[in-house]
């Protein structure tokens, strides 16, 4: 079926067939594997190829944006727009982003891919089943619960505690009734009976190894240091015990290579990998992030959510284990964010008021202050919407370019794609080599100390609480040697704080950890702050119910 979208000035735009695109970067049609005329993989053979032949000398440019609001920020259409600019003004540019998760597709967010005229296509697709990466990272880490509990039914060789297997199951759509279950129920044919529960896929550690993994023999050996229980004598259990690892190497083998596909100005697109940031590491692929800055001169990636978890992840997870170093932070705000920041209501935020605007600043200073201690340079994208007054428009750029000293520029790229971007590329190639970037924190700092530092410096709380369950298992992996890993936190999205009903940058408040997991086939800690949910439910009116089938195959509502 041709796609066909309306063009920044009404034209209408046929995508370029995907080996076209490929092309651009330098890539054969030996190095790519086809989905059809749109999409592709690129082979390993190709990576691996490549990263032989040269470092990555691309300039990396991360995008992030204020704290989510109920408004919408723009952060993945301003990654986009942006790549379009570039491509305008002639640059030889890529784009990096997540895959779409069908949680959101079809809970509250809706689609991934961007919107108006910023987009990357084939929409419908790539927000939907794409190339089945999200799938086989489902089916490879059930076929790992699935070995766990044969095991135990089958004599229990490695006198695996039942009440002590760690490892919960997945699935890509959000459901509550499942968080909480108890399997094993019937006759002794049955298994063994214990209670578990489910995340969603893009949650699942799988996901993480398989965007942290530089290649296949890297991946296996990842999925083999998985801790995913505990022996009855307290003794960890590793996937590798389990004699699995091989053959979840073999699900995953084509869900590694980078896919490809365009924005709806035919630059390239790498969408690769899916973990959000509130519950993940919230980061694309390193092997579709490598490969573009290989290939393209200038790299644009987004993380999920906001400075304090996306980016942050990115700065003191991803950077350290693979030297990528991002040259400009490009910070997305709006005028109905900061409303909603300053404590306007909802069914307010498109209406003027500058008392709201000027107490939701605060937002917007907190998350500047962020990225500038990891020694960036900071464009503020400002997200332009239609009911934005420019006498407020002129009030955001005033408060970043005279009282924070941080450029500023309005994004139109949702109206004019491209175009409506090309004011906001041109401060962010300014910005280019006048930052000198650093992690946080030394890599070998214990576990609690990192906590302690991002809660204090990022979040901007006045320290940590941990509850009897997380300083029992941080005591536990001290034991084992595992306390100087990296540091994931899971929090809500909502605020800075693990509150998600405190808007603006909350002062007088602590972090509580939960619970820690274990990640170290990924490499880090997930530490779980305040109520968040591995595994999320759909809202009074999910996104599914607007998803319509036109008679000729054509998919309406997924964005």
């Amino acid at each position: 079926m041709a796609i066909e979208q309306a063009g920044a000035s009404g034209e209408i735009i046929r995508p370029r067939p995907i080996g076209e695109v490929a092309a651009q970067l330098g890539l054969t049609e030996e190095d790519l594997e086809y989905y059809g005329p749109y999409k592709a993989k690129v082979s390993l053979a190709a990576c691996q190829r490549l990263e032989r032949e040269a470092p990555p000398a691309g300039k990396l440019i991360y995008v992030t944006a204020i704290t989510p609001t109920p408004a919408g920020e723009g952060k993945t259409t301003t990654a986009i727009g942006l790549t379009q600019a570039l491509g305008r003004m002639g640059k030889k540019v890529a784009l990096c982003l997540r895959e779409p998760s069908l949680g959101p597709t079809f809970g509250v967010k809706g689609g991934a891919t961007g919107g108006g005229k910023a987009q990357v296509i084939p929409a419908e697709e790539i927000n939907l089943h794409f190339t089945g990466d999200i799938h086989a990272v489902g089916t490879a880490h059930n076929l790992l619960a699935a070995i766990i509990d044969n095991h135990i039914h089958q004599g229990n060789r490695l006198r695996i505690d039942p009440k002590r297997v760690l490892w919960r199951r997945v699935m890509d759509i959000n459901d509550r009734q499942l968080r909480r279950i108890v399997v094993g129920l019937g006759g002794v044919g049955d298994g063994v009976i214990r209670e578990t529960g489910f995340d969603i896929t893009v949650a699942s550690e799988v996901m993480a190894i398989l965007c942290l993994s530089r290649d296949l023999v890297d991946l296996q050996e990842r999925l083999g240091r998985m801790l995913v229980a505990y022996t009855c004598d307290g003794e960890p259990v590793y996937a590798r015990d389990l004699r699995v690892t091989g053959a979840m190497a073999a699900l995953l083998r084509d869900a590694i290579k980078p896919n490809l596909v365009q924005t709806l100005e035919g630059q390239p697109a790498f969408i690769h990998g899916g973990p959000f940031a509130n519950i993940a590491h919230g980061n694309n692929s390193i092997i579709a992030t490598g490969l573009a800055l290989r290939l393209a001169d200038y790299v644009v990636t987004e993380g999920g959510f906001a400075s304090d978890l996306g980016a942050e992840k990115f700065f003191d997870i991803v950077a350290p284990k693979t030297g990528f170093r991002p040259e400009v932070a490009v910070l997305v705000a709006s005028v109905r964010a900061l409303h909603h920041h300053g404590g306007a209501g909802r069914s307010n935020l498109g209406e003027p008021d500058l008392k709201a605007l000027q107490k939701g600043f605060a937002n917007l200073d907190k998350h500047v202050e962020n990225l500038r201690k990891y020694g960036l340079p900071v464009v503020v994208a400002i997200n332009r919407f239609p009911t934005d007054t420019q006498e407020e428009l002129e009030a955001v750029r005033r408060h970043c370019e005279e009282e924070l000293g941080v450029a500023a520029a309005i994004s139109e790229v949702v109206a004019r794609g491209g175009e409506g971007g090309l004011a906001l590329a041109e401060s962010v190639l300014a910005q280019i080599g006048r930052g000198h970037f650093q992690p946080l924190f030394a890599p070998d700092l214990p576990v609690r100390e990192k906590l302690e530092r991002l809660a204090r410096e990022i979040y901007g709380a006045d320290g940590v609480d941990y509850l009897p369950a997380a300083e029992h298992e941080l005591d536990k992996l001290a034991r084992l040697g595992y306390d100087r890993l990296p540091v994931c936190v899971a929090k809500t999205q909502s605020s800075l704080s693990d509150n998600p009903r405190l808007r603006g940058a909350p002062r007088g408040w602590r972090l509580t950890v939960r619970e820690v997991r274990a990640s170290l086939g990924a490499g880090f800690i997930v530490a779980l702050a305040g109520d968040i949910l591995t595994m999320p439910g759909l809202p009074p009116e999910p996104a599914a119910e607007r998803v319509q089938v036109t008679p000729d195959g054509r998919i309406l509502g997924v964005y």
